[in-house]
């Protein structure tokens, strides 16, 4: 039996989620979480096979959130259930230490399938992730300038070109706007652009603007 942990601040989404999954005689969702911080606690207390974690969490990004259970919990693994397309954070969530990385649009069709592949010892790859994966190896993806940034500093590219202003970034990344501001100054730098305007012309180029989850 795979024992699962559902992270999402959603009720009607984890509820959807346990419905899919539970038509498996193989798969059980032993544990629901809403947040980051509840979800870290649980598997401290609890065994998990394998946690669903989603990027948009009231209380920890899911990225920050990942980095934490893979320190803390390595064997377990992790599948990032997302909103967000998989050219936004799909590199940087196998990267982080994820198995697989799955729209939520596509996870009906392909959830069932990837968990066992990923409990089976192996990484469940999208197309379009296999694509960046590719580009990557070959070096086409080098001239983007976003792949340089943290984690940090892409999130607040990312908010700033979703139109969140300095205080509301601060308050979603649990920063404060000074934190916030030093973040921006060096995503402004690494990236050569002279200001705010010139980094979201490319978020919107780069479609790396902020889903609403």
């Amino acid at each position: 039996m795979i024992n699962i942990l559902v992270v999402d601040d959603h009720s009607l989404i984890r509820k959807g989620l346990k419905q899919i999954l539970e038509d498996s005689p193989d798969i059980h969702v032993a544990g629901e979480a809403e947040t980051g911080i509840q979800a870290i606690n649980m598997l401290r207390k609890q065994h998990f096979d394998l946690v669903l974690l989603d990027i948009s969490l009231p209380d920890k990004h899911g990225m920050d959130v990942l980095k934490q259970l893979k320190l803390e919990k390595p064997d377990v693994k992790v599948i990032v259930l997302s909103m967000y397309p998989e050219e936004q954070y799909g590199l940087r969530a196998l990267k982080a230490g994820a198995a697989s990385y799955i729209n939520k649009q596509s996870a009906p069709e392909k959830l069932v399938g990837a968990i066992r592949q990923v409990m089976s010892g192996k990484k469940y790859i999208s197309e379009t992730l296999a694509e960046q994966l590719l580009n990557n190896l070959i070096g086409e993806s080098q001239d983007l300038l976003h792949q340089s940034l943290s984690n940090r500093e892409y999130q607040t590219l990312c908010l700033m070109s979703s139109g969140n202003s300095l205080t509301e970034i601060s308050e979603i990344m649990k920063l404060s706007p000074k934190t916030v501001s030093v973040y921006r100054a060096r995503m402004l730098e690494k990236m050569g652009f002279k200001n705010n305007a010139e980094a979201v012309h490319y978020a919107i180029a780069h479609q790396l603007v902020d889903a609403k989850d």
